[in-house]
């Protein structure tokens, strides 16, 4: 083993019979405590380098969440949904840092589950059965199709039924999602990201061009709805619902923890996690503003129908490879961390063995139609959004972050008052995930009754269209 500083790694069991493991980590390619630790026969799974990383978290992040934010800021006004853009970029910025920083420490780790189970028995009070039951609850992820089964229904002109475009998303999906390692799929995140960004830029030059909004009245005078402030009737349930829908768009923070461990140079993940949430936080903000400026409350959610039939056409045409990509890489990295606990500990992992295969295609296209019977059992867009960020980003893109800080920094509380400002700080973000957590969930759910309630959604698996307009209308 190379020389170099040594800390101390803790490495989460797949069984509370199985012995917590010391190791040490030393240096980048460390094999002792990472996951995909490579032998003579292995597979080198740990290629990737930083700007393919980036472009990796890019897609991961750019994905179905943006197409929902134009019609947030009519909810919230142009002030406070540009507010809310830089807070929660920024948050859930220093929330995958904290995340980054648990890898660095414990090179064990492959997912926030991993994480949590150590986290549970470093803070104390907890024994290895109950840190199990810990790793497990926080071990649930969401994958879902739907991006792709409104694209394909735009693009067709709804000449089929969604559910049958929803089985052709999976299949596509799950087949290129099973390509094993992330450095292969450089070339799918780059075309994927590329052409999503270019469908969103055509709709947003687009709808500067005509001089009324696409869904607005054809003839007789109209009211745009653009305003600096949140329009009169709107209630705390649904601006904060709006509000998720722009924290959940950049929230998916810990999905970024797998991709770590593919990493060639895991330390540069943060020039990754720069690169990727700066970009983000500031596409979103300007094209989200933009949109809302020119739409107002006529903007459509997702926000590609926005500048008519004709120009969603074109636009979902051009963002197929992106909404392929986006929903691959959520399917991908679901189902390595279910690889990785199927396998882990085992030579099955990391060589070519027909139970290696056979554990890998079973989760990818397993993963996959989980995601394809969600989406089309849950017929709406952005109360989706909004809910996932309220129950899976808030527990694990805050609350979860905010827990391991505390790990990483035990005895800070007690040395200034400085660390006691800083423990004081991430209680109050631990707080902050409870509210989006509890307070968001209920929000959302009434904000769905009401949706229903208004006949504004339709039944599961349903053969309607799901693209914001039915094109050709």
């Amino acid at each position: 083993m190379a020389e170099g500083k040594k800390s101390d790694v803790l490495t989460a069991p797949s069984s509370p019979d199985e012995e917590v493991a010391l190791g040490s980590v030393t240096d980048d390619r460390d094999d002792e405590a990472e996951v995909f630790a490579s032998g003579a026969n292995g597979i080198d799974f740990r290629t990737v380098g930083w700007l393919k990383a980036a472009v990796f978290l890019l897609k991961m992040t750019f994905a179905a969440g943006v197409l929902s934010i134009p019609s947030a800021l009519y909810t919230l006004g142009a002030v406070a949904g540009a507010i809310f853009i830089l807070f929660w970029g920024l948050l859930n910025t220093y929330m995958a840092y904290i995340q980054g920083q648990f890898k660095m420490r414990h090179r064990s780790v492959h997912t926030v589950a991993d994480a949590a189970y150590i986290a549970a028995l470093d803070l104390g009070g907890c024994s290895k059965r109950v840190a199990l039951l810990v790793k497990e609850a926080t071990d649930v992820l969401w994958v879902s199709t739907l991006g792709l089964s409104v694209a394909l229904n735009a693009v067709s002109r709804h000449a089929t039924c969604s559910v049958v475009f929803g089985f052709v998303a999976y299949i596509v999906i799950a087949s290129v999602a099973s390509v094993r390692k992330i450095q292969h799929l450089g070339l799918v995140t780059w075309v994927g990201f590329g052409s999503m960004v270019t469908a969103i830029l055509i709709v947003v030059i687009a709808v500067t061009v005509p001089e009324r909004p696409a869904a607005a009245p054809k003839t007789v005078d109209f009211e745009l709805g653009f305003s600096a402030i949140p329009p009169a009737g709107t209630t705390f349930a649904s601006a904060w619902a709006a509000s998720l829908a722009i924290f959940s768009s950049s929230a998916n923070t810990s999905g970024f923890v797998p991709v770590i461990s593919e990493m060639r140079r895991p330390t540069d993940f943060f020039k990754s996690l720069y690169t990727c949430m700066t970009w983000i936080t500031t596409s979103y903000l300007a094209l989200a503003i933009t949109m809302y400026a020119y739409c107002g409350k006529w903007v459509t959610s997702p926000a590609l129908g926005s500048a008519g039939p004709t120009i969603k056409i074109v636009a979902y045409a051009i963002a197929i490879p992106g909404l392929i990509a986006g929903a691959m890489i959520c399917v991908h990295v679901a189902a390595k961390s279910l690889f990785v606990k199927a396998l882990r500990g085992t030579h099955h992992l990391t060589e070519n063995t027909k139970t290696h295969w056979t554990v890998w295609l079973t989760c990818t296209y397993g993963t996959g139609f989980a995601g394809w019977i969600l989406s089309e059992a849950i017929p709406f867009f952005s109360s989706l959004v909004s809910l996932i960020g309220a129950l899976g980003f808030g527990p694990l893109g805050i609350c979860l972050p905010a827990i391991l800080w505390f790990s990483l920094h035990k005895d800070m509380a007690r040395e200034t008052w400085a660390g006691r400002a800083a423990s004081s700080a991430h209680i109050a973000l631990f707080l902050l995930g409870l509210l989006v957590t509890i307070g968001g969930t209920y929000a959302n759910v009434l904000t769905i009754i009401e949706h229903f309630r208004a006949g504004e959604v339709g039944s599961p698996f349903q053969c309607t269209d799901n693209s914001g307009t039915v094109a050709g209308a």
